[in-house]
């Protein structure tokens, strides 16, 4: 799916030390097949397909499902965009093909196991693991539609736009007056009048238009009951028997729901996520993976932003967002350098701690454990201060470990990038 026009409208970006890039959320993403499945419980309409993982399921699939198809859509299952034009390891072109009936069963053979890249996945590519047979639509219109939250109206944006596909993020660059941007007042709902306004946005050449104004209804119920923090359908398109069909959809869920979305959070997908970043919700850390090299595991969100900003501001590049938290236990923070040392792009690890519920003790504690279950090969800068600070230090005195301690944030911060060299 493509993601970027949400990108322009209605996203959120992030200045991690002195770098701008795309703000990493916690937040459940499914597969399309997932996706399709949970509009189709909610009377939306969907094309027909199924979800298969092996050559003889794909083969079932399409004795029992498509008996009768001429062609069928065979598409690679990753949680990423640009999988049209992306490219699988072994040389196949395209995460997307529409085949006859009898290259199906070949087709999705030569996906299922591979790796495929996007411009979303980077060079490391995502494995599919699934791939989705869909019925070919005969389509006569295509455009987009989408639902976020936006911080400007304090509640949902609905946007739509007459054109959809690929090239929708210069469409909008280019052509902003063909974007609608209806906003939904969370206490009052979707009015008719605000579902006609989105309608009025997509232009339908054949569909009903009080039909798909029920449509858009359902779309915002399904957002709304389902916790959504992002529904974006591209294209969501028109038929030649005069139906207004989901043709593909991108979904991400609020992660502060997962109490209430026990159902719709039990199709999370760890194999498509950064293991490093599944590994930390385990151990209940906060943690996201960056690109740098220089691992941070700090105590308070704000702090753990300062530390990065800091190390950026001395010449090096942090290679993740760590809070422990301020009740963490010792195991995890073993578990937190276990993440840290699993990384090969970390070339030195900073531990910024300022113990007021956190005690520089248990931190201790943990980094000498944590350096008895795992090999450290890179150095270690400390900075403890605050609460039983004089236990920590004696601690990690009396371990014999080879460490580079700092007296304060500044002076860790040049330490660290100074041991990148060494």
């Amino acid at each position: 799916m493509v993601r970027g026009l949400l990108g322009k409208i209605a996203s959120r970006s992030l200045s991690v030390a002195g770098k701008w890039q795309q703000q990493q959320l916690r937040r459940l993403n499914i597969h399309e097949y997932q996706g399709a499945e949970l509009m189709g419980k909610h009377g939306i309409n969907v094309p027909k397909g199924v979800a298969v993982g092996s050559v003889d399921e794909v083969r079932k699939a399409m004795r029992d499902v498509f008996p009768n198809q001429s062609e069928v859509v065979v598409k690679s299952q990753i949680l990423a965009g640009g999988r049209g034009l992306g490219t699988f390891k072994s040389g196949l072109q395209g995460g997307v093909h529409i085949v006859k009936a009898d290259q199906v069963e070949d087709t999705a053979g030569k996906m299922l196991g591979q790796i495929l890249v996007t411009k979303q996945t980077g060079p490391e590519g995502k494995i599919v693991s699934k791939v989705y047979l869909a019925e070919k639509l005969s389509l006569v219109n295509e455009m987009y539609f989408a639902i976020t939250l936006d911080r400007k109206s304090a509640g949902p944006l609905i946007i739509s736009c007459k054109k959809g596909g690929t090239s929708i993020e210069d469409l909008a660059e280019k052509h902003p007056e063909l974007i609608v941007k209806v906003p939904i007042d969370v206490f009052t709902g979707i009015t008719d009048e605000d579902a006609a306004k989105v309608v009025d946005g997509l232009s339908p050449k054949v569909a009903d238009r009080n039909a798909s104004i029920e449509q858009v209804k359902k779309l915002y119920e399904l957002f709304c009951k389902s916790d959504c923090t992002l529904l974006e359908i591209n294209p969501i398109a028109e038929t030649s028997d005069n139906q207004l069909v989901a043709a593909d959809a991108k979904f991400n869920f609020d992660d502060n729901a997962a109490f209430r979305q026990k159902e719709i959070f039990a199709l999370r997908d760890p194999t498509q996520e950064d293991p490093r970043e599944v590994a930390a919700a385990k151990a209940d850390l906060n943690y996201i993976g960056l690109d740098g090299e220089i691992g941070c595991m700090v105590n308070g969100a704000g702090l753990a932003m300062a530390t990065m900003d800091i190390i950026k501001l001395h010449g090096g590049t942090p290679a993740n967002f760590l809070d422990v938290g301020g009740n963490a236990s010792e195991g995890q923070v073993v578990e937190a350098f276990k993440i840290l040392t699993s990384d090969e792009k970390v070339k030195a690890i900073l531990v910024n701690i300022f113990g007021g519920i956190m005690k520089c003790d248990v931190i201790a504690s943990g980094i000498v454990n944590a350096a008895k279950e795992v090999q450290l090969k890179v150095p270690v800068v400390v900075r403890l201060e605050g609460t039983n600070v004089d236990e920590g230090k004696r601690i990690l005195k009396e371990s014999g470990m080879a460490l580079i301690t700092a007296e304060d944030l500044d002076d860790a911060a040049e330490k660290a990038v100074k041991a990148l060299a060494s």
